[in-house]
């Protein structure tokens, strides 16, 4: 006798409950979204440190949050503190200094920097030869151990993670420019696999330094248009020629639908699915055939249950790189067809700079703000379209439209790829 079994799967929905956001415009979602919908850039002048020598002399520096003395874990740090100080309290989750889930937090891969390099070489002695060993036992002892704990990749979480409270082992990660969405993806799967009613998910960087900024020029990835700084970043423009380091941090608070609703918050969007692809073709170039982005792409489209005709708006990674603008075309029109010169498409660096391991969480922020505000900020400083990508990319004015659902795309060094799809809250 046939033994019929009904499986029933029960779709988990992952819900936004509270965002903050930290860049180069200001402080804060309100701050932020008025100036980016208002096409203002935060791109200066680096006055940090000296730039004599260099070939780009422009950040989007966040200098308004002091990092004394400055360090990029410590920056990473105290601007992931203001996102998500902002995003608890909007989320209304947990008590103060207890949130009831998982941290994740995407940030950059951490070393000793210069400065603080030879400062130890000096506290090593060896008369002036000191090898890294010397250095990290020197780095363990005395006054220096609590500067040397700040260099470890996991102390920004372990931080954080202490001061709000999160629940079980930080997870820390880096996927390159896609890091944020990474965790942000982190959230969304352990919700959905039931082990999480919540999670924090997280993207900072603060790395605009002056060894950083040497090795992107080496890679010949930063723009040189230094004067006028705000000019300096063209997303999808022919004369484009590289991008702008920046900094920055986005934080999530996710949750289930049930939860959210059972507890009365607030549902601010729907992170409906992620896609993620990577391939090994090249340390900073993508596959020339586009094969991880438009995997990721689709993936991220499948995920959520939709179909292309179903997105109306992407949130472009457009770095304003020669090689990225170029690829992310392909990947578009490859995924949309006939569709893909009909998609809104605009790219957010082009006001903030590129934040790395930051810009996947911040501009999930973004598209969330597109979708509850039915508006979408421009790409500005297109000036010269690029025959080459005959897309719609929101040139320099915003622009007000009906949206249900969009993709924001992180694609990063290493072929790093990731696709995340947002909607509004389910009727």
């Amino acid at each position: 006798m046939a033994v019929l079994v009904a499986v029933i799967v029960l779709v988990v929905v992952v819900v936004i409950t509270g965002m903050g956001i930290v860049t180069s415009l200001g402080a804060g979602k309100d701050e932020n979204w008025s100036k980016l919908t208002a096409g203002q850039s935060g791109i200066r002048t680096i006055t940090r440190f000296p730039t004599d020598g260099l070939k780009t002399r422009i950040a989007g520096c966040v200098d308004f949050v002091a990092a004394e003395p400055f360090s990029a874990p410590l920056l990473s740090e105290k601007l992931a503190e203001l996102a998500v100080d902002e995003a608890i309290v909007q989320s209304g989750i947990g008590s103060p200094g207890r949130f009831p889930g998982p941290l994740f937090l995407g940030v950059a891969p951490v070393e000793i920097e210069w400065p603080q390099r030879v400062e130890l070489a000096a506290a090593a002695g060896a008369n002036g030869n000191a090898t890294y060993d010397d250095m990290l036992r020197a780095a363990a002892t005395g006054r220096f151990k609590a500067h040397h704990e700040r260099f470890q990749f996991a102390s920004v979480a372990d931080h954080l993670a202490a001061r709000f409270g999160t629940q079980g082992m930080p997870i820390s990660l880096s996927t390159a420019c896609a890091t944020g969405a990474s965790a942000i993806q982190l959230g969304v799967e352990a919700i959905r696999r039931g082990e999480t009613d919540a999670a924090l998910c997280v993207g900072t960087d603060g790395s605009v330094n002056t060894e950083s900024l040497v090795r992107f020029q080496l890679l010949s990835a930063l723009t040189t248009a230094n004067d006028p700084p705000e000019e300096a970043a063209k997303p999808f423009s022919k004369n484009r020629d590289g991008f702008v380091m920046a900094e920055g941090a986005g934080a999530l608070v996710l949750e289930s639908y049930e939860s959210a609703k059972a507890r009365g918050a607030k549902i601010l969007g729907v992170v409906e699915g992620c896609g993620e692809l990577s391939d090994s073709f090249h340390r900073t170039r993508t596959s020339p055939d586009g094969k991880p982005i438009i995997g990721c792409m689709n993936q991220a489209i499948a995920d959520a249950g939709l179909t292309i005709a179903d997105i109306d708006y992407i949130n472009a990674h457009g770095t304003s790189t020669p090689e990225n603008d170029k690829m992310e075309c392909l990947g578009v029109t490859a995924v949309f067809g006939e569709r893909a010169g009909q998609v809104p498409m605009s790219s957010n660096k082009s006001m903030v700079g590129h934040t790395l391991s930051a810009a996947g969480a911040v501009e999930a922020v973004f598209t969330a703000l597109t979708l509850s505000s039915q508006r979408i900020p421009p790409t500005i400083n297109y000036q010269i379209p690029d025959p080459a990508i005959p897309l719609d990319v929101v040139p320099n004015v915003a622009r007000d439209a009906k949206l249900s659902h969009a993709l924001s795309n992180s694609f990063g060094f290493g072929g790093q790829n990731v696709t995340l799809v947002m909607g509004l809250e389910p009727a």
